[in-house]
């Protein structure tokens, strides 16, 4: 599941943000196996920020993000089976997705190089 507003490729497996590929969540998990999911990573990155000054816990908090993003399909093993490659932090135009981004408008390619949305 991509994030809203970023481009998507056609078979879903990634998102463009910041002109880069990143996986998307393994859309084979249930809405509420992908809830908690989701808010366990969020946890986790509340965590991280809590924590800046103790390394130990850093490290730990850090460990769970990815156990989390991991569990979500997002790191890890690709969760297809076709024996396409991993391309997460490709360029789209330097990937197998390179017509796909060509097709794009400008406009919806420009929406690819927007970076997270900052709260506050």
């Amino acid at each position: 599941m991509a994030p809203k507003d970023y481009p998507q490729t056609p078979d879903g497996r990634y998102f463009v943000a910041s002109g880069k590929l990143w996986r998307c969540s393994d859309p084979r998990l249930t809405p509420a196996g992908r809830k908690a999911l989701t808010s366990n990573l969020m946890a986790a990155r509340r965590k991280v920020k809590e924590v800046q000054n103790n390394e130990a816990k850093l490290r730990a908090a850090r460990r769970q993000v990815n156990a989390a993003k991991e569990a979500l399909g997002e790191r890890g093993p690709v969760w297809w089976d076709d024996g396409a490659p991993d391309e997460t932090m490709t360029a789209p135009q330097d990937s197998s997705y390179a017509g796909w981004w060509a097709s794009l408008s400008d406009e919806e390619r420009k929406k690819g190089y927007a970076g997270p949305k900052k709260k506050g």
